[in-house]
Parts: C-alpha cells; structure tokens; sequence
C-alpha cells in the first residue's frame, strides 16, 4: 500500500524550492489530450505544450501503454551496457533522418553540449587547436549549461557566472553578409535554430540557410542545426530542415522526441560520430530504456502523413484566427511560425507585455506562452483536436478583448 500523499499548494514552492522560477498561481494536477485539471477541478485548455515538448498531448494511451509496459521490464543499466529500446529508436532515427549515428541524453541542453564538444573535437583531430571557433546567432537559445548559454546569443542568461569559454563569436540572424565577414579557417561550427525560439519565432531564410551550408563547406566548419524545439513534427516537417532541404552535419533534437519524458540526442554522420570515441564523451541515463521505448513510440506516430499533414492544416486555422483577433483589437500585428510553433508579434503599444497576456489567458483558462516580451507563443500537441483550437481561441479572443477595454 502507498504512503497517503501530503496536502501541498503553490505557496509551498516558495518554501522548499529554488526561486529560479515563478510558476503559474495554480498547480496543474491530470491531463488528458489538450486538456489539464488544476487542484480545484478547473478545466484549462493547453496551447503550451509544455513549452513544445507535449507533442502528442498530456497522457496519450500510446505513450503510456510503452512507457507501462517497459517499467514492468526494464528501467536503467547506464551505458555500461546497452538495450533494445535505445538500439531500436536510434534505428528509427536513422532510417527517418540523414543521419548514420544516434548519441541519447537527457535534454537539449546535453544534446548541444555535446554538439558543440563534438564539432570542437573534429576539428581539433583534423586541423589542429586552432580551429575552434563557434558563431552562433544574436538572441539564439541553445540551453542552460555553461558551454551552451555563452554559445547562445543572450547575454541575459550567461553574464554574471565569471568569466566564459572563448572562441565564439556572434553575429545576427538571416544575415549572411555578416557571417561571411565573420566566419575563417579557425571556425569549427556554426549554430542555428532553423526557427529561433526563445527570442520570438523568428524563422531563418530559405537563401539564408543555404549560404550558410556553403559557407561552412568553404571553410571546413561543422553545420550544426538546433532543432530541440523544432524538431518531432512541429514544423510540419519530421524535421525543420527537411523543409529548406538544407542538410546539417549535426543535429540536437530532444522536447518533443519524448513526448514529455526526458530524452535528447544528437544526429549526426558515421564519420563525425567516430571522433567521439570510447570514453571521450558520456552520459549515465542516456538511452535510459524508459525514455526510449516513449521515443520510439512517438516516432512511430508523429512520422506518418497524417500527423505531418495535420500540423500543416492546424497551423492554417491558428493564423487565421490569430490575424483576425489581431486585426479586430490592435494587439498584436504579424502571426510567424511554422506548423504548431507560432509566435504573434505585439504591437507597438503592448510591447514588453506578452506577460499580461499570458495572465490574461490563465483566467479565461488557457494555457499560453510567451516568447520573450513581446511575442505570445503557441505550442500545443500535434494532433490538438480541431474542437479544442476553436474553443481555445474563443478564450483567447476573451482574454484580449478584456485587456484592450482594461486599456
């Protein structure tokens, strides 16, 4: 018999946990599709996803059909040895992907620290110490370690930790001019969101892309793509850059790909994977049996036409809906995205205030994110239900309706 739970609230987070976040007044408690009950039995509809990692909703009987059967089996052994459930998603995802090798980890974070170590270990093999230079995009987001948020170009989230690892270089986003200014023979990598994220949704250009591939060729540097929040569907596209048909070297994937489970990897050649050999790059959970037997059954959902397609048509219904609310109360004025990952741009005189927006929606019981301050972002499951959508934006319109006549 289990222990009786403990009466918690949210002013117990206050209390016990590390103030590094501000959560929401109410504590989620039950999921179920784009649906979330909160303690007092409140009904919210979820646009959030999860900050696009709920790719197939909250508790889909699929994913908790693998994740049960394989607790029953199996839950961790390190890498000390390997498993099935690992061996077969790395199998899907190189039959699906350009890639030829798969490394697991836990989260996008792990999955572009080891981009980057593996770009700074190929070229240091092949050219010599020289040639480690990374340039990334200003107001990029590639994770909260150390190595990562210096490689990210925000400095919000690295100043104030001492002094940071050299060797890279920022330059803006969609513009080639400057990367070609910028980039040289001791350039390693070059780091993109396909979309960037974090700073607004903001995606890249199809001539932008390919430059860049070019660029990278000309001077033997890695293309490394970001594709934790992109990746798994989002986009419409298994993958973000399957869209522009620009191929990386090496791709960081993890949000979606567990479906809310904690999983990440990286994706890259049979030749660049041979430079991480034994011992020289690690994990001890990664390719943990219960996040990959989730992994490989959300792939084998998300990666059929009707899905892809289905975020496609799903995205056609948020735009309109969102430049019609746009257009009707001056809040916001351009809609951008890509298949479930749409960001709307405030308009001049609610800068900053994507915060109150989202505010707003929590009362009218939506679930909403934010993209910076300026820019409200929506995220919800791929296979949202048509029902949902209009009635999330119904909501929506509400809580907008409410904050322009609050002026």
């Amino acid at each position: 018999m289990s222990a009786p739970h403990v009466p918690v609230k949210r002013a117990d987070f206050d209390q016990v946990m590390v103030p590094n976040y501000a959560p929401a007044a109410f504590i989620p408690v039950r999921g179920e599709g784009s649906r979330v009950w909160d303690q007092s039995c409140r009904e919210l509809i979820d646009f959030s996803g999860g900050i696009a990692v709920n790719v197939l909703g909250h508790c889909h009987p699929r994913l908790v059909e693998a994740l049960t059967e394989q607790a029953g089996q199996l839950w961790h052994v390190s890498n000390v040895f390997t498993n099935e459930p690992a061996l077969r998603l790395a199998q899907k995802l190189v039959n699906a992907t350009f890639a030829e090798r798969v490394f697991f980890c836990n989260s996008g974070a792990e999955a572009n620290e080891a981009a980057f170590k593996l770009a700074r270990r190929v070229a240091h093999d092949r050219f010599g110490p020289e040639k480690h230079e990374i340039i990334s995009a200003l107001n990029s987001f590639h994770g909260r370690t150390f190595f990562t948020v210096s490689v990210a170009g925000q400095p919000k989230y690295s100043d104030g930790f001492g002094p940071k690892p050299q060797g890279i270089t920022h330059v803006p986003f969609n513009d080639l001019a400057a990367l070609e200014a910028t980039i040289s023979d001791k350039t390693c990598a070059v780091v993109l969101e396909p979309i960037q994220g974090e700073s607004g949704i903001r995606p890249a250009e199809q001539a932008y892309l390919e430059g860049v591939r070019k660029l990278c060729d000309k001077h033997n540097a890695l293309l490394i793509f970001d594709e934790v929040q992109t990746g798994v569907g989002r986009t419409g596209d298994l993958f973000a850059y399957m869209h522009h048909h620009v191929v990386p070297d090496i791709l960081s994937s993890a949000k979606s790909l567990g479906g809310g489970f904690p999983i990440a990897s990286i994706l890259t050649t049979q030749e660049l994977a041979g430079y991480f050999s034994v011992g020289v790059h690690g994990t001890t959970y990664g390719g943990n049996p219960l996040g990959c037997a989730v992994g490989g059954a959300v792939l084998d959902i998300v990666n059929t036409p009707e899905v892809l397609n289905g975020v496609k048509a799903r995205h056609e219904i948020f735009k309109t809906r969102l430049q019609q609310i746009g257009a009707q109360y001056g809040l916001f004025d351009e809609i951008r995205g890509r298949g479930l990952l749409i960001g709307a741009q405030l308009t001049e005189g609610w800068l900053g205030k994507a915060g109150q927006v989202l505010a707003a929606a929590e009362k009218e019981a939506l679930m909403v994110l934010q993209a910076g301050p300026d820019v409200v972002r929506f995220a919800p499951s791929l296979v949202i239900d048509e029902a949902d959508i209009d009635e999330g934006l119904n909501r929506f319109e509400r809580a907008v309706a409410r904050l322009v006549n609050q002026g």
